[in-house]
């Protein structure tokens, strides 16, 4: 199924792909916080993190058993679910299983995966790279377009400050949105990074940011929001350093559906003086 991502969408899930219980906990979960605030879900999980800080850190179960479990929430809760390729032979395989595939980041300028991607017919949802502006971005969506692909998005994740933080430009979701044409999702987990500052030399991160961020995107009008969320972050075999506790999702959204619906109450720009 392709998800109607013109209208406002949560793609939310852990970061990786764990065992099949915590899966479908985390799934039945987003579903009911994202149900309780009338907002459709996409169940996202990666099942391989390829481009970790470390040689050692977490990766996920690999592509074979990772679109098992996928299939497997797909089938358990009926949600349409989103994971990341990062290899154009990747695409095909995992477009038999995932309604939605995503371009990390790293890799949103690779013109054959943003193509790859685009042919199987699936939604493609364009990770904003760390170093892009938001005009750049309208190439990484031509690129997926010329395959084939109807339905696309760009999330913003953050901009590179310096060494060791991102920054969140507001007027990227209309900027986008106007030189690329397409939906632009907010990631509130990722946006609240802070690369290579853990002891280690690895990511870690502000999460008590998150909820300000989200607000403020959802205000500042994006079109749908991206959350890695967790029962218990700090046992997550990935990101577990900025990713959202599972039972605070439910009080974001509706503080999210509150915002959105002052917005819908607001007199049009031509009906203000």
């Amino acid at each position: 199924m392709l998800p109607d991502l013109e209208t406002f969408t949560l793609f939310a899930g852990p970061c990786v792909l764990e065992d099949e219980g915590l899966n479908l906990a985390v799934a039945r979960g987003v579903a009911s916080a994202a149900g309780h605030a009338g907002l459709p879900v996409v169940f996202k999980a990666s099942f391989d993190k390829a481009n970790r800080s470390r040689l050692g850190s977490a990766r996920g179960p690999g592509m074979e058993r990772g679109l098992e479990l996928l299939a497997a929430v797909r089938a358990a809760t009926g949600l349409p679910v989103l994971t990341d390729i990062h290899e154009a032979s990747q695409a095909g395989p995992v477009a038999e299983v995932a309604d939605v595939l995503q371009i990390p980041a790293f890799l949103c300028r690779q013109t054959s995966l943003l193509v790859a991607a685009g042919k199987t017919g699936r939604a493609v949802n364009v990770k904003k790279g760390q170093w892009m502006s938001p005009g750049a971005m309208a190439g990484a969506v031509e690129k997926v377009r010329s395959g084939g692909a109807s339905k696309v998005t760009v999330t913003e994740r953050g901009t590179t400050f310096g060494y060791g933080d991102l920054v969140v430009d507001m007027r990227n979701f209309a900027r986008i949105r106007e030189v690329a044409g397409v939906p632009v999702i907010f990631d509130g987990t990722h946006s609240v990074q802070t690369p290579g500052t853990s002891p280690d030399g690895s990511t870690g991160g502000s999460p008590e940011h998150t909820r300000a961020l989200v607000l403020g995107a959802v205000a500042a009008g994006c079109d749908g929001l991206f959350l890695e969320a967790h029962p218990d972050p700090a046992s997550a075999p990935s990101d577990g350093s900025n990713m959202l506790p599972l039972g605070d999702l439910a009080s974001l959204l509706r503080e999210v559906s509150a915002i959105r619906e002052a917005l819908s109450a607001r007199p049009a720009a031509s009906e203000r003086v």
